[in-house]
């Protein structure tokens, strides 16, 4: 019987005491942390940090204002901290934009920001993090739309059509990195030009992960378009996961696997896509949301209401033996004085309902 981990996700201004003590309370084990403050100095119409940011052109906000975090010295502190209250520090999510702009753009300090990275999986790994998630993206998470469309009018997050307005310079990843950068916009890019791009990425910081015993885990583009904002994508498809792995073939080449963001895809069965990369161990952790719709057009929903058939998720898991970490990566908020901490609470709650009934049914 496999022990799979439930993981909790925190933003970093969750990371102190208070934000430890509610997700053991909610029953988490392992914790996922996104260490950029993606709202830093912008404008998301009064959106509070604990909720998802939606991606307007104008963007989420100012890269680099927590890169002090990024460091052996601060990420031992927070895995000390974490450990106090029981919880393990199981994977960083999400590189910096200020840190590897110019690897997403083939720029000219790619090398320069390479050096940086390998610095960050070296001290993680020195830190005891075993995993880093990255989303190999110029336009990371855009376009997506705000409303009521969980259960009882429920706020949650969805897509209807894609973001087409170019990338103003000075941006990607939807983070501004040079707000003062010139007038125009992001050159237009195709996918083959990412990918060798990606090939670059990997080739350089692979064999760094590897000595570092650290795995680089690749999230799925979301929302999955062929393109957001004029510029090409790279996993929008089940199959390619696959092409991922194959481009540098090493042991910390892994997955992050959304299943909301596979749910969303067009093409593709997300319980044969699991069975194959889990059962393979290509899989370092898992996102678990539920979705209605595939693109161009998809709301967030509560995971007991969604096309996603999360009881077999749960079940495929246990008998493929995954001893990864699950998280619910973000919920519908539910209308209390705490909307966030109750949506998550309700989905942290179901997931360790459902492996308790599986593995004592």
């Amino acid at each position: 019987m496999a022990d799979t981990k439930i993981g909790f996700g925190f933003y970093h201004h969750m990371l102190n005491d208070d934000g430890y003590r509610f997700a053991r309370q909610c029953g988490a084990t392992h914790a996922v942390v996104h260490l950029v403050d993606y709202f830093h100095k912008g404008y998301q119409n009064d959106n509070h940090p604990d909720n998802q940011p939606v991606g307007d052109s104008d963007g989420w906000g100012r890269a680099g204002a927590t890169r002090h975090l990024w460091t052996y010295n601060s990420l031992t502190r927070i895995r000390e901290d974490m450990a106090k209250h029981g919880l393990t520090l199981y994977a960083l999510e999400n590189f910096d934009p200020a840190d590897w702009y110019d690897v997403l753009l083939g720029g000219q300090k790619r090398d320069e920001q390479l050096e940086v990275l390998k610095g960050i999986i070296r001290d993680a790994g020195r830190a005891g993090i075993p995993v880093i998630g990255y989303n190999f993206s110029i336009a990371g998470v855009a376009g997506r739309i705000q409303g009521a469309f969980a259960r009882g009018g429920a706020r949650s997050v969805g897509a209807d059509g894609g973001e087409h307005t170019p990338i103003p310079n000075g941006m990607v990843w939807n983070m501004w990195y040079d707000p003062n950068a010139r007038s125009g916009t992001v050159p237009q890019s195709d996918e083959d030009t990412l990918w060798a791009r990606l090939e670059y990425f990997l080739n350089a910081v692979l064999p760094v992960a590897e000595e570092a015993g650290v795995r680089l885990a690749a999230h799925p583009d979301d929302p999955p378009f062929a393109s957001v904002r004029q510029q090409p994508r790279l996993v929008y498809t089940h199959d390619r996961y696959q092409k991922l792995l194959d481009l540098v073939p090493s042991s910390s080449n892994a997955l992050e696997f959304c299943l909301g963001t596979l749910q969303e895809m067009q093409d593709g069965d997300i319980y044969e896509t699991i069975e194959r990369h889990v059962g393979a161990g290509q899989v370092a952790y898992i996102h678990l949301r539920n979705v209605v719709g595939k693109v161009p057009k998809y709301h967030e929903v509560f995971l007991d209401e969604g096309e996603l058939d999360v009881v077999r998720v749960m079940k495929l898991l246990d008998r493929l033996g995954y001893e990864g970490v699950v998280i619910p990566d973000h919920t519908p908020l539910m209308d209390c004085t705490a909307p966030w901490h109750s949506g998550m609470a309700y989905a942290m709650g179901y997931i360790r309902a459902l492996k308790q009934c599986i593995q004592n049914p």
